[in-house]
């Protein structure tokens, strides 16, 4: 029998696990960095981003940066000081849940939080993320923006883009050649515009697409530093950051660094590599 030339599907969203020995040498290479750097950092990412990830990655080149499994960053730290791998380091282990990565550096401490205080890039929102505002698309004719600045400051969305707005739930139709929401240019008909989302919805892949649209940025990609471990002292010092998101895990019952379901389904980045380049 021939074979089959019909066209196939593949799911380019499915990846591999992660093997065993990729997990030994994360381990290996974790416990290698510990004599070889002065401060160790536990940090966590919001809205993780690859792009803004690398300039971080170009901007610390002489550092090291590690993020997988926190039970196996933990372990390769040590949990105890029975089986800490330097005086003091098992004090990272309590930070080490949900999201968090470790990075290695011989920089001054102060120089990297300043660094990082610093560090914010907006973008645009995915599903998934709570809004931070209500956004409303005036009635009349439709501009680039959604009403975001006046319209003498704006243009008119291109006539292309109606049926995708219609598609996305929108109720706009054509005018005279323009996209209009409501009966005419004026907005008759729908005084009341249309509500893309309000303050507090968690945004599904409509909303985040008609953001996207009307170049409307609800994210940014921020980087906490929670506690870091230095080797002359052998203390750990909790930051701002990791007092507060200690205290959130806390009142949500899960003890601190105890967040076993988190762990299991969301303590991987999505940064798809587990430690960066030399």
């Amino acid at each position: 029998m021939p074979k089959s030339k019909r066209a196939k599907v593949y799911h380019l969203t499915q990846v591999t696990k992660k093997t065993r020995e990729q997990k030994d040498k994360l381990f290996s290479n974790i416990r290698e960095c510990i004599p070889q750097y002065q401060h160790c950092f536990a940090f966590s990412v919001d809205n993780m981003r690859n792009n803004y990830l690398k300039e971080v990655r170009h901007e610390l080149s002489d550092c090291r940066i590690f993020f997988g499994k926190t039970k196996l960053t933990a372990r390769a730290l040590g949990t105890t000081p029975e089986d800490a791998q330097a005086d003091g380091i098992d004090g990272l282990a309590r930070h080490l849940t949900g999201s968090v990565g470790l990075l290695f550096t011989n920089r001054d401490p102060d120089a990297i939080v300043t660094y990082f205080d610093s560090l914010a890039h907006v973008d645009f929102a995915r599903a998934g993320t709570t809004a931070t505002r209500t956004v409303t698309v005036p009635p009349g004719i439709v501009y680039s923006t959604g009403g975001e600045v006046p319209p003498e400051h704006d243009v008119p969305v291109a006539h292309t883009l109606e049926p995708e707005l219609r598609r996305l739930g929108m109720p706009t139709r054509m005018v005279k050649g323009k996209v209009c929401l409501g009966g005419d240019e004026s907005g008759e008909g729908s005084a009341a515009g249309y509500t893309i989302c309000k303050e507090g919805d968690v945004l599904d892949s409509r909303q985040t697409r008609l953001l996207k649209l009307f170049s409307i940025c609800m994210s940014e990609f921020r980087v906490a530093l929670l506690a870091y471990w230095s080797a002359a002292s052998g203390e750990v010092t909790e930051l701002e950051a990791g007092k507060e998101r200690l205290a959130e895990l806390q009142q949500q019952g899960k003890g601190g660094a105890k967040s076993k379901g988190k762990e299991e389904d969301g303590d991987e980045m999505e940064e798809d590599d587990e430690e960066d380049q030399d």
